[in-house]
Formats: C-alpha cells, sequence, structure tokens
C-alpha cells in the first residue's frame, strides 16, 4: 500500500497520496480548493468596483425602469442603491407620470416579460390606486388573471363578460371569482346574493361557497344581501424610526401606542399580555369607529395568539379584559415562553404613526416592498382572507390594523392581524405567516 503524507497547510490533519501532493504542491484538495477561493475573493475584493446606474437621473420614471431591469450578475461590481426605496419612488408619480409607468409595464408585458409588467401594474394599483380599465381587455387577451387587484377598475363591460365565463372557464373560475369580487359594484353584488340563493351548477368545484370570494376583496353579503365592508378606512401607516434619527416629532403615550407589555398573563401559557395597539379614538383613522372607550386598545398574547384567536372583552373603564370566549388551540398546552425571544423593552417606542393617510389597499399585498404595519385599510395577507367570527353575536370581526413582526424584531416573520366588533365591543388578534 502506498504510504500517505501530510498535507502541509498549517493546521490541516488530512493525509494524501504523493501523486496527489504532486499536483497539489503538498496540499489536499480540500485545502487547496479554499486557497483558490480564498485567492478568488482577495481579488475580488481588490478590483471591485461601485457602479451608480442611478448617477444624475432624478425623473423617477427612469429610476423605476432600472430599478425594475434586471442586474447583471458580476462579482467585481457593487451596485449602489438608489437613495429612495422602490416604494418611494412610486409614491412621487404625478398623474402623466403613473401613465408613463403604465405604458411600460404593457411593453413589458408584450415583449414577454409578463412578471415584471405585472408588478409595475400592481405598485400602481396599490400605491396610486390607478385605474386600468383601458388596459383590462388586454390583460385579459393575454390570458393574465393574477394578480386580480388588478382588475379592481375593470369597465361595465368587462365585468359582464366575466359574469358569462365565469360559467363557462372551469380552469380559471377561481381567479375570475375574486376578479369580480374586486370589481364588487351593485351588478356583481347582486350577482353574489343570486349565488347564495341559488347556487350555479358549478358550485361543487369551489372548496368554499361562491359568495365567500368576497371576503378576500374585504367585503362580505349581509343577511339582507347589501354589502358589508369588513376593514376600516382610511388607513394610516405604522412605521418604524431609524436607529439614532433624530425626530422632531414628540408622540403622545397617551393618544398612541405601540408593544406596551400588560401586568395581566395568558391564562393558557403564563406570557405577560402586549397592548399590540392603543389609539385614541379621536384619531383620523377610526373616525368611523364606534367605540365606547376613549382609547382603542388591542391586546393579546403574541405566542398564543400565532396558534388561534385570542379575543379580549373591554370592562367599564375601557381596559382589555381575556374574554371568557377564548378557546384554547390546539398545541397552546405544551408552550414554553422561555423558548420565544422576549419583546425589547423599548421597541414599541420606535415606531411611529404617519400623520397623512394613504390608499386602503396600499398594504394588501404582502409580499411587495411597503411598509406592510399600519392602521386602516385592507389587510395584507399572507394566506388566505380570515376574518374571525365575533364570539357573541356570530358576525365576522372588522380589520382594524396589521403589524409586520419582521419590523420588530430582528429575526421576526409573519404579521399580526387585529379586529373589532362594534356592537359587541370585542377585539380579536390571529396571525399569519409564510
Amino acid at each position: 500500500m502506498t504510504e500517505r503524507i501530510p498535507c502541509i497547510r498549517e493546521g490541516c490533519a488530512n493525509t494524501i497520496l504523493p501523486a496527489t501532493a504532486a499536483k497539489t504542491g503538498g496540499y489536499c484538495m480540500p485545502c487547496k480548493q479554499e486557497m483558490e477561493r480564498e485567492e478568488r475573493q482577495r481579488y475580488i475584493e481588490a478590483h471591485r468596483r461601485d457602479v451608480n446606474l442611478y448617477a444624475g437621473i432624478t425623473d423617477p420614471v427612469k429610476v423605476l425602469k432600472i430599478m425594475h431591469e434586471p442586474q447583471v450578475r458580476d462579482p467585481l461590481i457593487r451596485y449602489v442603491p438608489y437613495e429612495q426605496s422602490k416604494e418611494q419612488a412610486y409614491l412621487s408619480l404625478a398623474a402623466e407620470q403613473q401613465d408613463e409607468m403604465k405604458d411600460y409595464a404593457m411593453h413589458r408585458i408584450r415583449t414577454g416579460d409578463e412578471d415584471a409588467g405585472k408588478d409595475i401594474l400592481l405598485y400602481l394599483v396599490c400605491y396610486h390606486d390607478t385605474s386600468l380599465t383601458a388596459e383590462i381587455p388586454e390583460l385579459l387577451e393575454q390570458e393574465i388573471y393574477y394578480p386580480v387587484i388588478l382588475y379592481k377598475s375593470a369597465s361595465a363591460a368587462v365585468r359582464d363578460h366575466l359574469l358569462q365565463q365565469v360559467n363557462t372557464d372551469d380552469e380559471n373560475r377561481n381567479h375570475i371569482l375574486l376578479m369580480l369580487a374586486y370589481i364588487g359594484d351593485d351588478v356583481v353584488v347582486q350577482q353574489f346574493r343570486q349565488w347564495r340563493q341559488s347556487p350555479p351548477s358549478w358550485r361543487s368545484e369551489l372548496y368554499v361557497a361562491p359568495e365567500h370570494y368576497t371576503t378576500e376583496a374585504g367585503w362580505e353579503l349581509r343577511k339582507d344581501g347589501q354589502r358589508r365592508e369588513l376593514f376600516i378606512t382610511p388607513s394610516y401607516s405604522l412605521y418604524k424610526v431609524k436607529e439614532n434619527k433624530e425626530t422632531s416629532v414628540e408622540v403622545s403615550r397617551d393618544s398612541f401606542s405601540l408593544l406596551t407589555p400588560s401586568a395581566n398573563c395568558c391564562p393558557w401559557c403564563g406570557n405577560e399580555l402586549t397592548t399590540l395597539i392603543s389609539l385614541d379614538v379621536k384619531h383620523p383613522a377610526l373616525k368611523d369607529v364606534s367605540w365606547h372607550a376613549q382609547q382603542l386598545h388591542i391586546q393579546t398574547c403574541v405566542i398564543c395568539s400565532s396558534y388561534g384567536v385570542v379575543y379580549m372583552e373591554v370592562d367599564a373603564v375601557g381596559e382589555p379584559l381575556w374574554s371568557s370566549h377564548n378557546v384554547m388551540p390546539l398545541g397552546a398546552d405544551e408552550i414554553d415562553p422561555d423558548d420565544y425571544v422576549k419583546l425589547a423593552q423599548d421597541v414599541g417606542r420606535q415606531f411611529r404613526i404617519a400623520t397623512v393617510s394613504r390608499r386602503a389597499f396600499h398594504a394588501s399585498e404582502w409580499a411587495m416592498e411597503p411598509s406592510l404595519s399600519q392602521i386602516g385599510g385592507h389587510p395584507g395577507w399572507v394566506q388566505d382572507a380570515d376574518y374571525p367570527t365575533c364570539p357573541r353575536c356570530s358576525t365576522r370581526m372588522k380589520a382594524v390594523a396589521q403589524l409586520d413582526w419582521g419590523e420588530v424584531e430582528e429575526h421576526g416573520e409573519g404579521m399580526y392581524y387585529m379586529f373589532i366588533c362594534e356592537p359587541c365591543q370585542m377585539t380579536a388578534v390571529t396571525y399569519q405567516q409564510s
């Protein structure tokens, strides 16, 4: 047997054949490959250059076109990010610039880059409530049925076409029902009402009844057949102030606060309860909310509400109380709070509430870039729309806020959704993650 010799790299205990040593200069193959990677990395670091694709460009349309172009992957190039986020760039668009971006999106779709084109249209619809009435017939011709929110500005002619197509198009029926829900005009409401009274022949092919599709668009049919909204408006962003960034805005902790600990503990896991949001009912976001107390407190156990719905009631002075209607979700009895990261004591003080409202559907698509945390506005469902039912009156509760946990904790994920039932003065919190 040929005698093996040690690798000459300091600290390596491997042995190699003499033939291998002759090829590698005395190193084992793992060491040789590692040395080559290190040499390559040193070369990259020494020769890497910064490339600013936005140098001298101030037109937001040109900026966004660059943002939507795929960048060439080159380890020797370090791209300089634009000074604003994509969200900020979109929000700066004037009306005529929005039209330019619409035209550009349709060009991308026509030239085969459907994904980029749809993304651009989605940003325009969510951030600006841009009408796509003129573009929708072409989208249908291209058989683009998703994202369904693109169709909420469809014309009456398109609506009528979809009402006919849904009866025959088995492959796209789910998307068409959602598109109709987003259109949501009187004719659509009447059709969903008829489907509820007399289920169509294709009802058996669906997982849920046709009228349940409306919840994805943020509304439902009441018992009397009228449309009822399932989220409050207007919408105000909840944003996090960057570390070490001074702010001239002094926030009153009495009128608004986030993530404040409670003296009470969760009856299920023993973890202290957390008031996710506390907001003065006179705030414009709550202008249409009927709440008996001066403050709307939405409290929960941040651990247990990730397993199931947590309801809270309101006492005589407006303070939240653990509801007797709570039902322990499966697995909650095995929770050990010590396995979860404790919230930093001042984490809520880093958040502010915007002074200007934004579009109702701004944060409705959770996979987009936008700041997702908000009070008011259509929820950004990570999974399917899931409005909890009030345990007292059996009515779907209204969405009032959502909190992106990725903004709260360094390695946090998922979304906490907050709901109210005004007649019963109850709150609820649920959670979804990808």
